[in-house]
C-alpha cells in the first residue's frame, strides 16, 4: 500500500482525482464506479482505496487542505492576533487570490453545480463540516494563548464560513459577475468574522 506521505503518492493520489474528476464531470457523479476510474487512471482498484477513503473523496479530495489551512491559521499566527481574526485573514488570503477553496476560482460552475446535484456529496460536504469543527476545536485546545471554548468557537467558525460559501456557490451558479461577487464575498465574509469577534470577545 502506498504511502500517502510520500511524493510519489502524492502525484498517484493527485492523478486518481483528476482523472476521476474529467469522469464525473463529463458522464455525471452517479454514473462513475470506482472501477471505470481506476481502469482510466491506469491503477488497481485498490490502489483508489489506499488513496480515497470513499467515491466522494475522489471529487472532494482538496478537503484535507481546509482542515490544515484552519489549523495553521490558528497555530502560526502572531501573539498579538486572536484564532478568529486569524482565520479571517486567512479566508480573506483565499479570496482575494481566487483559491479553488473559496469557490471564486474561474471555471468551475460545472464542479459547483454537479455537488449541488449530487445528495452524496452535500452529505459529505456536511459530514466535513464537523471533521473541520473537531480538527479546529482540537487545536484551539492545544494552544495555550486562547483560554476560551475551542469547540464552541470553531462551531461558530465553522457555521459562519459555511453561510458565507453557500451564498456565493448559490450566487456562481446563478450566474452572477465573479467581479462583484467577489467583492460581495470578502464583505460578507468582514461582517461574518467582526460579529463572531464581538460575541468571543
Amino acid at each position: 500500500m502506498p504511502n500517502r506521505g510520500d511524493r510519489g503518492g502524492s502525484r498517484t493520489r493527485a492523478h486518481i482525482a483528476d482523472v476521476a474528476t474529467g469522469l464525473f464531470l463529463e458522464r455525471g457523479f452517479d454514473n462513475v464506479t470506482i472501477v471505470e476510474v481506476a481502469a482510466a487512471a491506469g491503477v488497481s482498484k485498490v490502489t483508489v482505496f489506499a488513496h480515497f477513503d470513499r467515491k466522494e473523496d475522489l471529487l472532494l479530495d482538496r478537503l484535507p487542505d481546509v482542515v490544515e489551512i484552519a489549523r495553521a491559521a490558528v497555530r502560526e499566527r502572531a501573539d498579538e492576533v486572536g484564532p478568529v481574526e486569524a482565520i479571517r485573514r486567512t479566508l480573506l488570503a483565499l479570496a482575494a487570490e481566487r483559491h479553488g477553496l473559496s469557490a471564486l476560482a474561474e471555471g468551475i460552475e460545472p464542479f459547483l453545480r454537479m455537488i449541488r446535484d449530487a445528495p452524496t456529496l452535500i452529505a459529505r460536504l456536511r459530514a466535513f463540516e464537523n471533521e473541520v469543527e473537531v480538527a479546529l476545536a482540537a487545536e484551539l485546545a492545544s494552544d495555550r494563548r486562547f483560554s476560551g471554548d475551542g469547540a464552541l468557537l470553531a462551531a461558530l467558525v465553522v457555521a459562519a464560513y459555511r453561510i458565507v460559501a453557500v451564498e456565493t456557490v448559490r450566487r456562481r451558479l446563478a450566474g452572477d459577475d465573479l467581479g462583484g461577487l467577489a467583492a460581495d464575498h470578502r464583505e460578507r465574509l468582514n461582517r461574518a468574522f467582526e460579529v463572531l469577534e464581538r460575541g468571543t470577545a
